[in-house]
């Protein structure tokens, strides 16, 4: 179990808990209930790369601790 941190830059820090082996959609899913925003309507970036859907959190070298920005799209 791991622990990300998210910043969408107005202000609100969100910390998430996940598992590196879950896919960046999965990830999105269980913040957007958090947001209250739809999952489709986020993009998240790590060092300006887009983290697409599909692939693993693992895959981007997201691990405990991993700080994320957050856009809405």
């Amino acid at each position: 179990m791991i622990e990300v941190e998210v910043n969408d830059r107005l202000g609100k820090k969100i910390r998430v808990k996940c598992m590196s082996e879950d896919l960046v959609g999965d990830f999105k899913k269980v913040l957007s209930l958090q947001l209250g925003v739809s999952w489709t309507k986020i993009e998240l970036q790590k060092g300006g790369s887009i983290l697409k859907d599909h692939i693993s959190l693992d895959d981007y070298e997201v691990h405990d601790g991993t700080y994320l920005e957050l856009y809405y799209l």
